[in-house]
């Protein structure tokens, strides 16, 4: 685990009968010849683990977990069952807090850290940033305001230090026993600022809209591609005959959506986050209530004075800036011919 710190490697993959393999920079790559017995991993995992950790993965056969190694590096740890043995899915969690400017995050994101209630979605397929957007968010937020901010988190990835404002974190299974009961909770602990780590199912969406509705600003992440796609789960994890009423307290709770890919750098030296952004505005919030999310995207392409971009707008930007390449580019764009006329015209809207 501390070699792949000393790699620059994001995540460490050991499974029984290979090799260990590890990703830089989004490419994976072979980490010696040894090929690990199940034994060895399941020994490796068993080091990795207390008593409450043993009996939720017997229960569950998968498990996600923070560690810390003697020397001090943070890891988040997925164990899970593979063709009847142990495997481990490790990701090294860089312990610098980073703010939004030192990510690179577009500027507009930084607005978000001022509001003073509503929620605000960050989404993305799995290793896109997602937790590291979250986490420098946060920071903007301690940095500068005297704030009370809660998170719970599964597990908690970045630690954070009091700054100006009061941060209290919560794991999963360790603190709490789901993210829809510790959100009830902290409802009674005077939260300003609440940072859910997942909405993985209805309950947890429906307390974190109460959330929202009563006065907290609300931060949490979803497992879809789109903004738009975002607003449509949403409102589809309700039951048919709630999704009017559902409708209704989105358009009002929802402020923001981030829906952000990473992209290898031009240069081959890294990664760099392309962000579609959505604010719900009056208008968006009006698309919402009445059913027509399908127009949400073409106001999107024209709101860039309201903070908004389309995925291919953000690429188009990072291309003309030589940040990545054409092709990288293209192969990330959600309607190419879009894309190709943003490109043809010198400026993304």
């Amino acid at each position: 685990m501390e070699q792949c710190v000393e790699l620059e490697a994001s995540d460490l993959h050991l499974s029984a009968g290979l090799p260990a393999t590890y990703r830089v920079h989004g490419k994976i790559n072979q980490l010696g010849e040894h090929h690990y017995s199940a034994d060895e991993v399941q020994g490796m995992a068993d080091a990795l683990l207390n008593d409450k950790h043993r009996e939720h993965f017997a229960r569950h056969l998968t498990l996600d977990m923070g560690y810390t190694t003697p020397k001090g590096f943070r890891y988040r740890v997925n164990l899970y069952r593979e063709m009847g043995n142990c495997a481990l899915a490790i990701r090294y969690l860089d312990g610098s807090l980073k703010t939004t400017r030192e990510l690179g995050l577009p500027t507009q994101i930084s607005y978000l850290t001022g509001l003073k209630s509503g929620l605000v979605l960050v989404c993305g397929a799995t290793g896109s940033g997602k937790s590291t957007t979250l986490t420098a968010i946060l920071n903007d937020i301690n940095e500068a305001q005297e704030k009370h901010i809660l998170t719970v988190e599964d597990p908690v990835e970045f630690v954070h230090a009091n700054i100006r404002s009061i941060v209290h974190q919560r794991e999963l299974y360790t603190d709490v026993p789901d993210f829809a009961s510790a959100v009830k909770a902290a409802l009674r602990e005077d939260p300003d600022v609440i940072m859910v780590g997942e909405m993985r199912d209805l309950d947890t969406m429906r307390t974190a809209i109460t959330a929202a509705e009563t006065g907290h600003l609300v931060f949490s992440t979803l497992h879809t591609n789109d903004a738009v796609g975002v607003v449509e789960r949403l409102i589809g994890s309700f039951p048919g005959n709630e999704q009017a009423v559902a409708r209704q307290r989105i358009a009002h709770a929802l402020k923001a959506v981030i829906a952000q890919n990473l992209v290898p750098t031009a240069d081959g030296s890294g990664r760099v986050v392309a962000a579609e952004i959505l604010m719900v505005t009056k208008a968006v919030a009006n698309l919402i209530e009445s059913a027509k999310s399908n127009q949400i995207y073409s106001v999107m392409e024209s709101s860039a004075r309201q903070g908004m971009q389309t995925l291919d707008q953000a690429l188009a930007r990072l291309v003309r800036a030589r940040q990545i390449t054409l092709e990288s580019a293209r192969a990330l764009c959600r309607d190419p011919g879009s894309f190709e006329r943003l490109i043809r015209g010198g400026a993304a809207k």
